[in-house]
């Protein structure tokens, strides 16, 4: 068993779990279900740095990145560095993440925030919304074509942006669909955790113009970004590069200075 698959065991006992306690209709009285969404693919779009900068306390890879940086600090941070959007995993017992960390990032800045989980249950779309989220992911790799379809449509009449994580080119082809907004090449394979910018370049000519393109994981240096620009990315999501900084806003900001100069 890889850790994918150990994760997304744990996540279906943590989900049911929470169903028994929050009722969906809890979650629908929150002042942020009903608040307007900022569209990350959008942003993206009109952007020629493409940063979506990620607040990531550990990860079964690394184990602890920072788990002294405060959420609100950081959020601060990357919205005055001009990142396009932040990520934040809201996983507990593998990144040391929680709703709260979204919630306090929704308060303290304006940028639109993915949620990155493992989703596995429409529960927690609902939950995305409720808690201030503009957009979530979906993992291609444990989900089937009937789960993304269902779960990205629900997240679409929620007005949240879907971004699909694909690993290798039988995933692209299961996923591609109307209602997505963005896909997501993750560049690490997730049973070895072997990071390699080909698998990117590879599937960039299989992904219609239609999906904003997303490289994922593994990018680390301003040169990566230029590299993978003319294969038609324009996100890229930087998770530990800046997390394991003192101060992850000054180095995106540095990060972003650095690659407008190029």
């Amino acid at each position: 068993m890889n850790i994918l698959d150990k994760i997304v065991i744990d996540k279906r006992k943590e989900v049911n779990l929470k169903k028994e306690l929050i009722p969906i209709k809890a979650y629908e009285q929150l002042p942020y279900f009903g608040m307007k969404t900022r569209s990350l693919s959008e942003k993206l779009r009109a952007s020629q740095t493409g940063v979506i900068a990620e607040f990531k306390r550990k990860s079964p890879s690394k184990s602890i990145i920072n788990d002294t940086a405060l959420v609100e600090d950081v959020a601060i941070g990357y919205e005055n560095a001009g990142v396009c959007g932040m990520s934040i995993l809201t996983d507990e017992i593998y990144f040391g993440g929680s709703m709260d960390d979204l919630m306090i990032a929704r308060e303290n800045c304006e940028l639109p925030l993915l949620r990155k989980e493992f989703i596995i249950d429409e529960y927690q779309i609902i939950e995305a919304k409720a808690i201030g989220a503009d957009a979530i992911l979906l993992i291609a790799a444990i989900l089937t074509k009937a789960e993304i379809k269902q779960f990205s449509e629900l997240a679409k009449s929620l007005n949240l942006d879907v971004l699909l994580e694909v690993h290798n080119e039988d995933e692209l082809h299961k996923s591609i669909m109307p209602s997505l907004d963005m896909l997501g090449i993750n560049n690490r394979n997730l049973k070895t955790f072997e990071v390699s910018l080909d698998i990117s370049k590879q599937l960039s000519a299989l992904i219609p113009n239609d999906f904003v393109k997303v490289s994922e994981s593994g990018i680390s240096s301003v040169n990566a970004i230029k590299e993978l620009q003319p294969y038609g990315y324009k996100g890229f999501l930087i998770g530990e590069n800046f997390m394991k900084t003192d101060n992850p806003g000054a180095s995106a900001a540095q990060f972003i200075k650095d690659l407008a100069g190029l």
